[in-house]
């Protein structure tokens, strides 16, 4: 955690509304869509620059970084799109950035920051690992240590997401994934005064933050999973503070559950999700609202990863939505005659539904 991180009033709602404005010329707004399989909405931060929220939060700490004279380059480690979001807003700005990433992430999201030009180093099997060794280079060189998820600007800079969701489509809860708490965090301080219920959610044995916030402290490494994008030891100091404050609910996902969202999001949505991008929408069927929206948060999925994934897991089919019977439609009395005058009549009684208000997407599941 950097020096400046030091309570949960470094970092508010009003510096999230500053992060908007600061990225409005950087990035576009990305879109809500509608899943009525899942009768959910969906925010596609999978289209988001890089394929991922986490741009957000690196640019917007890059900017505000040059607006208080930090010329210094910065180093972030990250099991990938972090590194990406890092490279690609060092790209835009013409600053310097180096990456620590482990050597099992994703060849994608190596192959994504090294696009960009940033310096990518390669150190150790898990994000803890890359992240003390990050540590050590910014301490010897002087260099800008910016945590994924656990610094001010990067937290403000993901609540843009929650700001974005409420202008569009005024939720009920926000599903959010959890691994450090960047994201979660954000989008709580952005919503939370709208009356916005977040709900964070982590995979079985991916669960530190969830632990965290029953007062459980101690560190367990994380079993295997399909989310690399949220498999971290230890959760963010800040982002739990903000989390014990802001967050209702963390809602615990099972490996299999989230590979069968993945694979329904490809197959019935025509979505390409990484396994934490997945992660809030399979904790959605768990979660009763009228208007949910679960974040999809990346994209950046191995395509060998997709291909045994689409090969391996047959998903059951959907609840078809109920669907109201046109007959209802029809006012009491005129059914009532049609009734009475026996099927010779019924079958010439056709009732114009041309003026009749459909209902939303979401009524339809109700």
């Amino acid at each position: 955690m950097d020096s400046h991180v030091a309570s949960p009033a470094s970092v508010s709602a009003s510096d999230v509304l500053a992060a908007q404005a600061r990225l409005r010329r950087y990035l576009d707004v990305t879109p809500t869509h509608y899943a009525e399989r899942f009768g959910c909405w969906l925010k596609l931060e999978n289209l988001q620059r890089t394929g991922s929220y986490k741009v957000r939060g690196a640019m917007n700490a890059l900017l505000a970084a040059r607006e208080r004279g930090d010329l210094r380059p910065t180093i972030a480690a990250s099991a990938g799109n972090h590194a990406q979001g890092l490279a690609w807003a060092a790209y835009r700005l013409g600053v310097q950035a180096i990456t620590v990433m482990p050597k099992t992430a994703p060849q994608t999201k190596i192959a994504g920051v090294a696009h960009w030009g940033a310096t990518v180093r390669l150190h150790g099997d898990t994000y803890d690992e890359a992240k003390l060794f990050a540590a050590e280079l910014a301490a010897q060189h002087d260099y800008r240590l910016l945590s994924a998820f656990d610094d001010p600007d990067v937290i403000a800079g993901q609540g843009t997401v929650g700001l974005e969701i409420a202008s569009a489509l005024s939720p009920d809860v926000v599903i959010v994934p959890i691994g450090g708490g960047g994201l979660a965090s954000g989008v709580a301080l952005a919503l939370k005064a709208q009356g916005v219920r977040v709900i964070g959610a982590q995979v079985e044995g991916v669960d530190a933050m969830a632990r965290a916030l029953r007062g459980d402290d101690r560190i367990i490494e994380p079993v295997a999973t399909l989310a690399d994008g949220v498999k971290v030891k230890v959760p963010g100091h800040l982002t739990r503070q903000l989390l014990a404050d802001l967050i209702d609910d963390v809602v615990i996902v099972r490996e299999a559950e989230l590979r069968e969202t993945l694979v329904r999001l490809a197959l019935e949505e025509h979505l390409i999700a990484e396994g934490a991008g997945a992660l809030a929408l399979a904790a959605g069927k768990r979660i009763a609202a009228k208007r949910k929206c679960a974040v999809i948060s990346g994209g950046n999925l191995d395509a060998g990863v997709l291909a045994t994934l689409l090969q391996d897991v047959r998903p059951r089919p959907p609840r078809k939505p109920r669907q109201r019977k046109q007959e209802r439609l029809m006012p009491p009395a005129v059914r009532a005659s049609a009734h009475a005058a026996g099927p010779s009549l019924s079958h010439l009684i056709r009732l114009d539904t041309s003026r009749i208000a459909r209902p939303e997407p979401e009524e339809l599941l109700t």
